[in-house]
């Protein structure tokens, strides 16, 4: 009973960060406005619980003598020289301590919660199902939340804490009034829209694998609230960059399903709808929609500076700070982790943003990494989940060419999170138990 004591921390631990990542922000703004000294240490929570978890697969591995599970396991050695890449930055590049350890959690967190998970699951597999329950609970409480804020008061988070000081409430397109930009329970409208992007791309890539033989009601009821709700939180979100990544994501879904046939008639056909697509874009290029919401280049309203002058010049000192800095400028030199320091840096985009801390070497380890799980999830297609998260990972990367998408701590520790649950499930190994999951 004493060892079984450990295997269910360790997936307690793991679970409660996995459940509560989704409610990440209100509760730190909460907390953080009513208990001003708690807001550091309420910030790192999850952190401090996978700390804990750390310590105890460490010492469960041990105890079970399955450390050849790990070290025979590629993907950890490169995590591992990853996180020692960091460390050694830390040690060489020193900087102010709060950012660099703000920089560590934000660098870091989501690649040590893959592998833990991978790592637990590769001991214990009957816990996956609990992962996938979990992640559903939260998947309802993200987009059932931005569906009702369609009809609640455009400042309603105004009672948990949120202001200019703390997360703002809602944002605007380009500070245009007329095109409210929700959050949800995330940080920002672009997360939203991002993890929005895993959920549309999991009902969907759910609905092409079961179709019509899905008979039970309750699990239909669950595929359309999620269809719908994702939609919903795609929409108040207004990310231009969740919308290419949805794109990305289900044209690479419908390509890998093979249903589709190139035939003389489906090219005819896609020919007229591009042109057609193409007359609409054009004939709408004038509407106030179109010029705020798609191009975000209304001269009539909004900013001095639009978004897409704040993309551009991101990118460009971006490109051009790593091609000066080939070692990087250390970590937490960029991004919220800067705001620490004398020299606040924002980098829109997630590799030119890795590279800046870690040098070209972290981005190629970082690279690595994300190339060996989604080569581990394609291996693994014929699992409508792990062909989702496939697809979604790649839509995701795209979105990180216009923003640190995995900056946001909800988004990364969920959509890495599925991805070892996934994985883990198909590694072959694990250790029998007697009980039923958590």
């Amino acid at each position: 009973m004493r060892h079984r004591l450990l295997e269910y921390s360790i997936a307690w631990l793991l679970l409660v960060v996995f459940g509560l990542i989704v409610l990440h922000a209100p509760l730190t703004v909460y907390v953080g406005t009513q208990w001003p000294a708690l807001e550091l240490v309420v910030k790192g929570w999850k952190e401090v619980l996978m700390g804990l978890a750390v310590i105890l697969l460490i010492i469960e591995a041990s105890r079970l003598g399955k450390w050849k599970l790990f070290t025979q396991d590629r993907l950890f050695w490169i995590i591992a020289a990853y996180a020692a890449l960091h460390l050694l930055l830390v040690a060489v590049l020193p900087g102010s301590s709060l950012a660099e350890a703000a920089g560590i959690a934000i660098d870091l967190r989501y690649v040590l919660y893959f592998a833990l998970v991978y790592g637990f699951l590769r001991l214990y597999p009957t816990y996956a199902s609990s992962f996938l329950k979990v992640g559903a609970i939260g998947a309802c409480i993200v987009v059932g939340f931005a569906s009702m804020q369609l009809f609640l008061p455009r400042d309603a988070l105004r009672v948990f804490g949120y202001d200019s000081s703390t997360i703002a409430p809602y944002l605007t397109v380009d500070d245009n009034e007329a095109y409210i930009r929700h959050n949800s329970t995330l940080r920002g409208p672009n997360p939203l829209g991002a993890y929005a992007t895993i959920v549309l791309t999991g009902v969907i890539a759910a609905g092409m694998h079961f179709g019509r033989t899905l008979r039970d009601k309750r699990i239909k009821l669950l595929h359309v609230f999620l269809a719908v709700g994702s939609i919903v939180a795609l929409w108040i979100s207004y990310s231009r960059s969740a919308l290419l990544g949805v794109i990305v994501s289900i044209a690479l879904l419908v390509g890998i399903s093979g249903r589709v046939r190139i035939t003389k008639n489906s090219v005819m056909i896609a020919m007229i709808i591009a042109v057609m697509l193409s007359v609409v874009g054009y004939m709408a290029c004038d509407t106030s929609f179109m010029q705020n919401v798609v191009m975000h280049n209304n001269p009539s309203t909004g900013a001095a500076t639009d978004s897409n002058t704040g993309h551009a010049n991101s990118l460009a000192d971006g490109m051009r700070l790593a091609v000066a800095q080939p070692f990087g400028a250390g970590v937490g030199s960029t991004g919220s982790a800067s705001l620490f320091t004398d020299n606040s840096i924002v980098i829109e985009n997630q590799y030119l943003l890795i590279a800046h801390e870690t040098g070209w070497l972290g981005l190629g380890l970082f690279l690595a990494i994300m190339t060996n799980i989604l080569m581990k999830l394609w291996r693994r297609r014929n699992d409508w989940m792990a062909k989702a998260l496939w697809a979604s990972g790649i839509g995701l990367a795209v979105v990180g060419l216009l923003l640190p998408v995995w900056v946001d701590d909800t988004v990364s520790v969920v959509w890495w999170g599925l991805a070892a649950v996934v994985i883990a499930k198909g590694s072959g190994h694990g250790t029998k138990t007697n009980k039923k999951a958590a």
